[in-house]
């Protein structure tokens, strides 16, 4: 498997669409039922997605089923980084940890063997992401940073389980399309035992802009999952944590935040980082 520039324009693209989204919970007036309308929304709009493709094979149903149950721990883990810090810290907090645990854990779990350069463009995204991310600040929201880290586990669990999950499929659309029709309905019945008519008020309300972020996690995710069965998992996983890139000028224009020296500098690394992915 090569990592072609159809599947890195492909994955850049799903970048944006996941930074998209993530821009939108951290924008809401309430973070966890925001999380919990999107991705009831985005199950929805499976069922005739589900229709059309069909169902995956049997050897991919354990694979779906341990990621709907991990994912629960993922919108746990997300709405509470963003409850108490912003998007500029923990977004690339989350994501720029998560490519090395894949990375370390696909080379057991799928054989993948990483060219040097290609570890080097791992290791490249990563630090330019975490640059982005940590400043002096950082560490006056210890809760922001603790749920962020303990999601870089879970997205590296989850990115695992459903790179091997694709694969035993042979149809990345079944099988996103089934994680999709399924993935929702926990939190959100969560959020509906905790919350009660919060949920079905605040729905009422979100639907038109929460279908959007719903469109784009279920392309986003999309994009990913096909790219892994065209591309070794820890490369794309890599790849797709470009989507920081997206976040951090979102945060600037969309949420205010600032753009500093030091994220340009971060960007500057990333880009060093992908062109190494794309060489090796």
């Amino acid at each position: 498997m090569t990592l072609s520039w159809t599947v890195v324009c492909a994955v850049l693209f799903g970048a944006l669409l996941h930074a998209s989204w993530n821009a939108l919970v951290k924008s809401s007036s309430d973070k966890d039922l925001d999380m919990a309308v999107i991705h009831l929304i985005g199950s929805l709009l499976a069922i005739p997605l589900v229709v059309f493709v069909g169902w995956p094979d049997a050897a991919a149903w354990p694979y779906i089923g341990a990621s709907v149950v991990i994912h629960i721990a993922y919108y746990l883990a997300l709405t509470g980084a963003y409850r108490h810090g912003e998007l500029g810290l923990t977004y690339p907090l989350m994501r720029g940890i998560a490519p090395l645990l894949v990375a370390l854990s696909a080379t057991l779990t799928l054989g993948e063997d990483l060219s040097a350069l290609a570890w080097a463009g791992v290791l490249g995204i990563s630090c330019g992401v975490l640059l982005i991310g940590l400043h002096r600040e950082a560490f006056k929201v210890p809760k922001a940073i603790g749920f962020a880290l303990a999601n870089a586990v879970v997205i590296a669990i989850y990115t695992v389980i459903d790179g091997l999950g694709v694969r035993a499929s042979g149809n990345a659309l079944q099988y996103v399309a089934t994680l999709f029709l399924l993935d929702g309905w926990p939190f959100a019945l969560l959020m509906f035992a905790t919350r009660g008519r919060a949920l079905v008020i605040y729905a009422g309300h979100r639907w038109r802009i929460a279908t959007l972020g719903a469109c784009a996690s279920l392309g986003s995710y999309g994009i990913a999952l096909w790219a892994m069965t065209q591309a070794p998992v820890a490369t794309v996983a890599a790849l797709r944590e470009t989507s920081v890139l997206f976040a951090v000028l979102l945060g600037a224009w969309f949420l205010k935040e600032s753009f500093t020296l030091r994220r340009m500098a971060g960007t500057c690394i990333i880009v060093a980082g992908v062109m190494a992915l794309r060489l090796g």
